[in-house]
Parts: structure tokens; C-alpha cells; sequence
């Protein structure tokens, strides 16, 4: 008779030290790409509530079912070419103008169609701005290119990418992806441009405008060089390092200011910033005032992420402060839609609800963006250490 003992089934419990598991990587890129679909064209065509369906809550969510393939789709393949090329901020502003100057300037041909809304009171802005022997007024081509840039792309990629850090960096959709995305987006644009029949638009338009789309793209997907470290002799005895020196007061008082009131000045000169965009008059003044501001604003924002910008990756400060101003500019337009006349007919009452509805959706976003940026990386330098590079 046998008496042998079978062993005891091998335990399939985690060590009590194992950390916990996390979400499969292949869902959480889903769940970000989906949300990226859905997000950019809330921002760029509800969020401001210019239209009458704003005040249609069943035409709003019906026409997400066109705006997801026009604009969602774009959002996300801007991600993936830029994040992909290793660009920074830079590059995602020029790839986002590319796609908002073909929308305008090579699908739907508003930049060149004088009644594009068919209310004289919208329609009659772009006299003010029209540059001789071209059709283009320079109010209008500012205005839907950085709308497109700011609120339908930019904005909404920098929050869904705060919701997800960890995955921040990588792409999110295969090939196979890419190219159903691409097909999605070919169809609404050839839609659209199906419609665009009454714009009489001159093949030296045409030939301009995507002249300066293929630039833009062009100057967008330049991959960025690689910084490689200079090669030195060793040292025959490493040179002794001098014992490390507290930081002195005026340090700490200056790190504490920096960590308390940096990120709210900055909230306050986005807000500001993008606030004067929305209400400068549609004049040249005007204007040139707008790309002047609007130029300023890229150009530091470039300044203040590309420290933060190392090895095609960015740093935890640097997504808090893109972060910051992504959710000024989201803040913006979510505060002005209650004054916002949209065109056509509306209900008020149902519009002032769907923008409650929005302004809220659009600030729970941003907290929890802000509470996973934090949960990804909780602590802060303390004062007097070196910050991050």
C-alpha cells in the first residue's frame, strides 16, 4: 500500500511585500485613446457653445457621432506621429496647426467663404481684416487656427495624457489602429468638402494653403537631435569633492515662493492670456496684438517645458505646468460660454444647462488629472534641493 503524501498544491497568493497590480498596459492605452476621441471635440465645438445644438441636448450627443471622426480622430494621431517622433511641445503646436489650417483652409473652406455662418453679424467681422488679392481675412485665419491648436487638440491631449502619466510618453495605438483612425477622419473630411460646393476657392489658394500645411507638418515631424555626453579622459585620482553646503535662507525662501506661488501665477497668466484672445476685437489692431500674445505664449511655453524636455520624455513639472495651462484655456472657454450668443435659435434654459453640464465635466477632468499627475510622482523637492532637470 502506498502510503506517499502528494505535496500540497503550489500557493498562487502574491507575496504579503508583492506590490499591487496595475491595470493591463494594452487597457489603459485603450481607455486613454477613447477618451482623447471623445474629449477633443467637446472642447473644440461644445465647450464654447457657439452653435444652436447647444441648446439640443440629443443633437449635441448625436453629433459627436460626425465630430469624433473629424476631430477625435486627428487629436489622436497628432499624439502618436508627435510622441513617437520624441517632439516636444513644439512640435504638437506646429502638427496641430497643420491639421487646423487644412480643416479651414483645404476641407471646409471657411477661411475663404464670406458666409460661412450665414449670420451677418458673425460674417461681417472678417471685412475688417481682409488682405488684399488673397480672400483671407487675417482675424479668421488666426482665430480658427489657434482655436483649432489650443481647444480641439492641444488642450484636450495634454489632459488625457495627465489622466494616464505613466503611459504619457509612449503611443497608445498600433499600426493597424493608425490606419483605421486615418480612414475614419478621410471619410468625414471628404464629407464635409462634399458640402463645400457654393465656396469659390482658386487653385492658387488651394496650392498656398497646402503649401504651408505640408511646412508646418514638415517642421513638426523633424525628429529632435539626440544630445550625446562629450567623452573625457579619466583622471588619474577623482578630485575630492567638497562636503555638501546647507542651503541658506534666502535659498529656502526662494524655493518655498517658487513651490507656492509659481504654479498660481502661472494659472493666472494663462488665464489672463487666453481670456484677451477670446474678447480682442476682429480689427487689425486687434489682431496683431492676438499673434503677438499668441506667439509670446508658445514661445515660453517652449522655454519653460524644454528643461523639462530630456531624452524625448517629460518630467513630472513639466506636465504640471502644461497641465496648468491647458486647463486655463479649457477654464476659459467654459466660463465664457454662459455669454456666448450662439447662432441660430436656442432654448436658454437648455443651453445654460448643457453649459453647466460641460464647465463641470470639464473641472472634474482637470482635478483628477491634477490628482494622477500627483499620485505618479507625490513628492516635491523639499526646499533647498536640487530641483528637476
Amino acid at each position: 500500500m502506498n502510503t506517499t503524501t502528494p505535496p500540497p498544491p503550489a500557493s498562487t497568493a502574491p507575496p504579503a511585500d508583492a506590490p499591487a497590480r496595475t491595470p493591463p498596459a494594452g487597457r489603459a492605452r485603450l481607455a486613454a485613446t477613447a477618451g482623447l476621441l471623445v474629449l477633443a471635440p467637446i472642447c473644440g465645438e461644445h465647450l464654447i457653445g457657439y452653435d444652436s445644438s447647444i441648446g439640443r441636448p440629443l443633437d449635441l450627443l448625436a453629433s459627436l457621432l460626425f465630430f469624433i471622426p473629424l476631430y477625435g480622430t486627428v487629436a489622436v494621431l497628432i499624439r502618436e506621429a508627435v510622441r513617437r517622433r520624441g517632439g516636444g511641445p513644439l512640435a504638437l503646436v506646429a502638427l496641430a496647426a497643420a491639421f487646423g489650417l487644412a480643416q479651414a483652409g483645404l476641407i471646409d473652406q471657411s477661411l475663404f467663404d464670406p458666409h460661412v455662418t450665414g449670420d451677418p453679424a458673425y460674417d461681417d467681422d472678417r471685412t475688417h481684416t481682409l488682405i488684399p488679392g488673397t480672400g483671407l481675412a487675417a482675424h479668421p485665419l488666426l482665430n480658427y487656427v489657434a482655436g483649432h491648436v489650443i481647444w480641439t487638440f492641444t488642450a484636450p491631449i495634454v489632459v488625457i495624457e495627465s489622466l494616464a502619466p505613466r503611459i504619457a510618453d509612449r503611443p497608445w495605438v498600433h499600426r493597424r489602429g493608425l490606419l483605421t483612425l486615418g480612414a475614419f477622419y478621410l471619410a468625414a473630411a471628404a464629407l464635409i468638402h462634399s458640402d463645400t460646393g457654393d465656396v469659390d476657392v482658386s487653385p492658387a489658394q488651394l496650392a498656398a494653403t497646402a503649401t504651408a500645411v505640408l511646412l508646418l507638418a514638415a517642421a513638426a515631424l523633424i525628429r529632435p537631435k539626440r544630445r550625446t555626453p562629450r567623452t573625457r579622459p579619466p583622471a588619474l585620482s577623482p578630485p575630492a569633492l567638497p562636503p555638501p553646503t546647507p542651503p541658506s535662507e534666502a535659498e529656502l525662501v526662494r524655493a518655498r515662493w517658487r513651490r507656492t506661488w509659481g504654479p498660481r501665477l502661472l494659472a493666472a497668466a494663462a488665464l489672463t492670456t487666453f481670456t484677451t484672445h477670446q474678447l480682442l476685437p476682429p480689427t487689425w489692431a486687434g489682431t496683431l496684438a492676438d499673434l503677438a500674445i499668441l506667439t509670446t505664449v508658445v514661445a515660453l511655453l517652449h522655454r519653460a517645458t524644454r528643461q523639462h524636455h530630456r531624452h524625448h520624455r517629460t518630467s513630472s513639472q513639466g506636465r504640471r505646468r502644461a497641465l496648468t495651462v491647458a486647463g486655463a484655456a479649457l477654464t476659459v472657454n467654459a466660463a465664457l460660454s454662459f455669454v456666448v450668443d450662439p447662432i441660430g435659435t436656442v432654448s436658454y434654459p437648455a443651453k445654460y444647462a448643457a453649459n453647466a453640464t460641460l464647465t463641470v465635466t470639464v473641472l472634474l477632468l482637470l482635478a483628477a488629472a491634477h490628482h494622477q499627475l500627483t499620485r505618479a510622482d507625490p513628492a516635491d523637492p523639499p526646499p533647498g534641493a536640487p530641483r528637476e532637470q
